[in-house]
């Protein structure tokens, strides 16, 4: 009896000896996730920077790197070949991938909208003239190829009544954008506001001689930027999908209420920023992108499947697309944060 009783109790203690081993890697198990930005680390990331820093995606059991990009083409390609696990990305550039990969085996898929309203805009100088969309009509517009603004300017001219037959396209390197339009080579560009103006500042032109035609506000309600990640990833990992976007939106939180932390955040990641201007540009992004009246009505983080279902149509047409994006495919509901968590307009 007692031999029987001893060796149990030892087959207990080895048990537990085993469960204790066991149990210490299973409690630090981390999911590892690899997330790229669309572009620089500039002062937008700090809504990326910022969870990352206060140790938000650790609380909820997540390695994530974060890295830079260099535009959302690049980034959508990347989560596509698995290089990245998430990412951040515009979704015109999304649905765009979709349309013209539609038998990629493993497509990315947006799972929160960050940017409710595009950035893009047509800026231009006072001096020229230009007021209203209607004066672009006989001028010279210049942008990179691949500028958001531009592949989605068709959609701006149809809903301004601009004939783009009217409108000559200039084409350079982004670092060139700003300084052909000071000079005089273009009457107008397309960019980011938030990029461009600032390019304009440090070529010496004052906020009062910029004239910015937002695309939002004048009839084109595309979504922006989106946090992204594969139909893969998700099968795989929804609970982490869903940790991260808590984290992300209590980091959101954060920067709103003292964006100077989270320009220090992004500083941690590149010193060489101008904090003044990062910090300008953080706020003119929260300002037109995030905090928007739009983004208030639906709710941060969601989407108005009409309004999606009209950008889908929109991106469609404008930019000549193989194959029609059925929207539904492109935004996985059920991801996000409570309703409460996700309040970050304040009273």
């Amino acid at each position: 009896m007692s031999v029987h009783h001893s060796s149990a109790r030892l087959v207990a203690a080895l048990a537990l000896g085993a469960g204790l081993i066991a149990a210490a890697p299973a409690s630090a198990q981390e999911t590892k996730i690899r997330f790229q930005l669309d572009w620089r680390f500039e002062g937008p990331a700090a809504l990326f920077t910022l969870p990352a820093k206060k140790g938000y995606f650790k609380d909820e059991k997540l390695d994530v790197t974060i890295d830079a990009g260099n535009g959302s083409g690049g980034t959508i390609t990347r989560v596509a070949t698995g290089t990245y696990d998430m990412g951040f990305a515009d979704m015109a550039a999304l649905m765009e991938f979709w349309g013209n990969n539609p038998t990629a085996p493993s497509k990315p898929v947006a799972v929160m909208v960050v940017y409710n309203n595009t950035p893009a805009a047509v800026l231009t100088l006072k001096k020229s003239g230009i007021k209203t969309p209607a004066d672009l009509a006989g001028r010279k517009l210049g942008a990179p190829v691949f500028d958001a603004g531009r592949k989605g300017f068709p959609i701006f001219a149809k809903a301004n009544g601009i004939d783009l037959g009217k409108i000559q396209w200039t084409s350079m390197d982004p670092p060139l954008r700003e300084t052909m339009l000071v000079r005089g080579d273009v009457d107008a560009i397309t960019g980011f506001y938030f990029t461009s103006l600032l390019n304009l500042n440090a070529r010496g032109v004052k906020d009062e001689d910029v004239v910015i035609l937002p695309y939002p506000q004048y009839g084109v309600k595309l979504y922006g930027n989106a946090i992204i990640t594969t139909e893969e990833f998700l099968k795989k990992n929804p609970e982490a999908v869903k940790a991260f976007l808590r984290a992300f939106t209590k980091g959101v939180r954060d920067v709103i209420a003292d964006p100077a932390a989270g320009i220090a955040s992004v500083k941690d990641r590149d010193g060489l920023i101008d904090v003044a201007l990062e910090t300008r540009r953080l706020k003119l992004a929260l300002a037109g992108s995030v905090l928007t009246s739009d983004a208030k009505a639906e709710g941060f983080g969601e989407v108005s499947p009409p309004r999606l279902a009209l950008m889908a149509s929109q991106v469609n047409d404008a930019y000549g697309l193989k194959e029609r994006v059925q929207p539904d495919r492109i935004f996985v509901q059920g991801l996000l944060p409570s309703k409460d968590q996700r309040n970050i307009f304040g009273k």
